[in-house]
C-alpha cells in the first residue's frame, strides 16, 4: 500500500511532503482513536527484542536517526509507530533556518537522499519545552551541534549550552561533530579539537548526579588512522559509545545520471549508497575495541536483513532515517518481525 501511496508522495517537494505527512500523522494521534489505530497498524510485540544498554532498556533495538524530528514535534506520534528509541536533532543554542531552499534532494534510482540541511532547528532550549510535555515513555536522545556563526574556536561553549538545556529531558547524548553541511564542523572530529570538547563535555557530565551516557557521531569518510584516533578518544574519555555513521561526501557508484547528482551540488548523501561503509566502520571498531565501545548503527537500513548485518558487524542499536522514507511507516514493524525470525 505505501509503495503506491510513494508515488504521489514523490511528486512534491521533499521537504515540504515531509512536514505536510507528519502533521497529518499527529493530526490522527490526537483524535479519539487515533492513537489506538497507529498503535494496532504499526506497533507489534517485541517480546525477545528488548536491549539492555547504558542503564537503559530498549523496547527493540530499531530507533529514528537525528535529523528527522530536529525540533522534537513528534516524539509521541513516533512511539506509536513502535520506534525503540527516538534521537532528536541536531539541535544548536540558538535558532537557525539552515541553508537556503530547496536543501533536500531525493535519489530514487539509487534509494537515497541528499541533504543539506544546515542544522535548521529552534534552538535547545525550544526542543526542551516540547519533550518536557510529551507523554510517551520512548527513549530520547539527543543529538547536539554548534550554530553556523560560531567559530570553531567557540564551540565547545555551544555543546555545553545544548548540554545543560536538555539534560533533563533527554536519556543520552550524542555529539554531532560529523555533519558536512556546516562549515568547517567536520575538522572538530580531528584529534586535539575533538579531545578538547568530549573532555569538557564529560566533566560536565560527571558533575551530575545521575551521568547521562554521551555518544559520537563519526563519518563514514574517516581514513583508518582517523578511525584509530577516535577509538582512542572515545576510551580515553569514557564516552558510552559511537553513532556510526553520518551521511557521506561520496558520490562513488551512483545510478542517477552524473550531470543530475551534479546539480544538486553539495550535501551528505544517505540511504543504500552509504550501507556498506558504514557497516565497514562499524565492523572496524567493533573489530578494534569490542564491547568496550557499544555502537549505535546508521546508514542504509531499510529491511530485516539490513539491520542484521549491522548487528552482526557489532552494532547494539541500529536507526533509520532514508529508509522511513523509502519504506514507510511500517519499517519498524517488518524490520522487528524479520529479526525474531532470526
Amino acid at each position: 500500500m505505501y509503495q503506491l501511496i510513494k508515488q504521489l508522495l514523490f511528486k512534491f517537494p521533499p521537504e515540504s511532503i515531509h512536514h505536510s505527512v507528519m502533521r497529518g500523522i499527529k493530526l490522527l494521534h490526537g483524535l479519539p482513536l487515533g492513537k489506538t489505530i497507529l498503535n494496532a497498524s504499526f506497533n507489534t510485540k517485541t517480546t525477545g527484542l528488548e536491549k539492555e544498554l547504558w542503564g537503559l532498556t530498549f523496547r527493540n533495538p530499531v530507533g529514528l536517526a537525528a535529523g528527522f524530528d530536529k525540533d522534537a514535534r513528534y516524539t509521541d506520534e513516533l512511539a506509536s509507530l513502535g520506534f525503540g528509541f527516538v534521537e532528536i536533532g541536531t539541535v544548536t543554542p540558538l535558532p537557525q533556518p539552515g541553508n537556503d531552499q530547496p536543501r533536500l534532494f531525493r535519489l530514487p534510482a539509487d534509494q537515497a537522499l541528499i541533504n543539506r540541511m544546515g542544522f535548521n532547528n529552534e534552538g535547545a532550549v525550544a526542543a526542551a519545552k516540547r519533550l518536557l510535555k510529551r507523554r510517551s515513555n520512548i527513549i530520547i536522545g539527543g543529538n547536539i551541534g554548534k550554530n553556523k556563526v560560531t567559530p570553531n574556536e567557540e564551540a565547545v561553549s555551544d555543546y555545553e549550552k545544548c548540554f545543560h538545556a536538555l539534560f533533563d529531558v533527554v536519556d543520552y547524548f550524542v555529539v554531532n561533530v560529523s555533519s558536512p553541511n556546516t562549515p568547517n564542523l567536520r575538522a572538530l572530529q580531528e584529534k586535539e579539537p575533538l579531545k578538547q570538547l568530549l573532555h569538557h563535555l564529560q566533566l560536565l557530565n560527571q558533575q551530575k548526579s545521575k551521568p547521562k551516557p554521551i555518544l559520537l557521531k563519526i563519518a563514514p569518510d574517516l581514513t583508518t588512522e582517523q578511525l584509530d584516533d577516535i577509538i582512542e578518544i572515545v576510551k580515553e574519555t569514557r564516552l558510552a559509545g559511537i553513532v556510526a555513521t553520518n551521511t557521506t561526501i561520496s558520490r562513488e557508484g551512483l545510478q542517477t545520471p552524473a550531470a543530475e547528482v551534479a546539480a544538486i551540488g553539495a550535501g551528505g548523501l544517505s540511504g543504500l549508497p552509504v550501507k556498506d561503509k558504514s557497516t565497514a566502520v562499524i565492523r572496524y571498531i567493533h573489530e578494534r575495541a569490542g564491547e568496550q565501545i557499544p555502537i549505535i548503527a546508521a546508514g542504509g537500513i531499510f529491511t530485516a536483513a539490513d539491520a542484521r548485518e549491522k548487528l552482526d558487524a557489532g552494532a547494539s542499536l541500529v536507526q533509520v532515517y532514508t529508509g522511513f522514507i523509502y519504506e514507510g511507516p511500517a519499517i519498524v514493524k517488518n524490520i522487528c518481525k524479520g529479526l525474531l525470525k532470526g
